[in-house]
Formats: structure tokens, C-alpha cells, sequence
């Protein structure tokens, strides 16, 4: 009789499967990503979530919204938790100006569609877009380059935190 202990194969491979799992789990390649979702991206992805819903005027439920109203419920409902008036000339009163070679996502971008002076409001998404209700298609991606909003375009706010 010899002095070693022999083991079965099977207990050898799960101390081995057991090693190369523990070495793994703290290698440098299962770090966490540090990735993050900016305000702005929170935003626009709550605002994409309601494409479709009918515009009324006085709207501010999920329902159905006119233009302010929209931005007055998603700014509050996201995780940004901004409380908006409803109201696009109040909405317009609020935070930082911004420029539109500066703008980001989930900055407010705003119109004249009255003819009298600030009357419409959407939500930047990047890309020259933006998310906003119209009286023919509800919530819907508008070019902020066509020609009628291009020649509306009043300015933009930011009111989210960067």
C-alpha cells in the first residue's frame, strides 16, 4: 500500500473548473463597465416611449398631450423629476440658453408657431431631431432642420442637470 491518496477524476476537474472560475471572477477583465445614462439620454427615452399619443389641447396625461404638457409630463415622470409649468412662454423663462451648435439631449427647443412669440416647445434628441406633439400626428420625431421649424426656431433652454 503506497502513502499517496488518489482522488477521482471528477473531484480533480471540479477543483479545477472551481480554480479557474474564482481566477476568473477576479481578473481585471470582469471589472464593471462605468457606463452611464445622462439625464438627457433618460429623458429622451421616456419621451420616445409615448410616440404615437394623440395631441389635445390642455393635455398633460399620458393620454394625450398639446406641446407643453408633453415636456410638463415627461421632465416630471423621468428620473430628472423637474417640475415644468404648462405653459411653452413659462417653459421658455427657465434654466440656461443654449446655442444650437451646443444643444444635447433632452434640452428644450422652442418656436413660434403663432406668429406672436414663443407658442411650442419639444425635446432635443440629437442629430438635428426632436420629440414633440403636433396637432396631425401626436407625439413624433420632427427635423429641426426642415424648413417650418427651421424658420420658427426661437431658441433653447437647458434645465437638466449636466
Amino acid at each position: 500500500m503506497s502513502g499517496s491518496v488518489r482522488l477521482p477524476k471528477v473531484v480533480l476537474i471540479g477543483f479545477l473548473l472551481l480554480a479557474m472560475v474564482i481566477s476568473f471572477m477576479f481578473s481585471p477583465f470582469m471589472q464593471k463597465a462605468d457606463a452611464s445614462v445622462s439625464w438627457g439620454q433618460e429623458v429622451t427615452e421616456v419621451a420616445k416611449q409615448y410616440k404615437g399619443t394623440p395631441y389635445k389641447w390642455g393635455g398633460n396625461t399620458s393620454k394625450a398631450f398639446d406641446a407643453s404638457g408633453f415636456t410638463q409630463f415627461i421632465f416630471k415622470t423621468s428620473a430628472a423629476k423637474i417640475q415644468l409649468p404648462h405653459s411653452s412662454k413659462a417653459q421658455y423663462k427657465l434654466g440656461k440658453s443654449v446655442k444650437p451648435k451646443d444643444l444635447k439631449e433632452g434640452d428644450l427647443v422652442f418656436f413660434n408657431t403663432n406668429g406672436k412669440d414663443v407658442s411650442f416647445v419639444g425635446i432635443y434628441l440629437g442629430k438635428n431631431q426632436f420629440i414633440a406633439v403636433t396637432v396631425k400626428n401626436g407625439v413624433s420625431v420632427q427635423s429641426f432642420t426642415s424648413k417650418y421649424w427651421k424658420d420658427r426656431y426661437v431658441g433653447a433652454k437647458r434645465v437638466l442637470k449636466e
